[in-house]
């Protein structure tokens, strides 16, 4: 009879080579534009040791941003930042609190 393993990691997040979740896939798309920046660059006509020199900077910078963000926030950590940039500290009222309560008369007419 045949024996097959079974694979542990369902329900697990993507994970490579320490990275996790969004942040491989901020990796894999900064890679494939720093790719994409130096092919334009390179046919343009600009010196190839240029080209060469901002591909390994600029690659270098993404590596180590990318996996700064993956040490500082976490699997679901970068998220969570963009979602209390989003949420409201307080709300501003300026009105009187009489005007919230006031009857309209206009709504309710036939």
């Amino acid at each position: 009879m045949n024996t097959y393993n079974i694979n542990k990691g369902i329900g697990r997040t993507v994970e490579f080579k320490g990275l996790k979740a969004q942040y491989l896939f901020l990796f894999a798309g900064g890679l494939l534009g720093m790719l994409i920046l130096i092919m334009i660059l390179y046919m343009t006509g600009i010196n190839s040791y240029v080209c060469l020199f901002i591909g390994i900077v600029g690659g270098s910078v993404l590596v180590w941003q990318t996996f700064s963000l993956n040490k500082k926030y976490g699997e679901h950590g970068l998220m969570k930042v963009g979602a209390t940039k989003r949420h409201l500290r307080y709300i501003i009222c300026r009105k009187p609190v009489h005007r919230y309560f006031k009857f309209n008369s206009k709504l309710y007419q036939l």
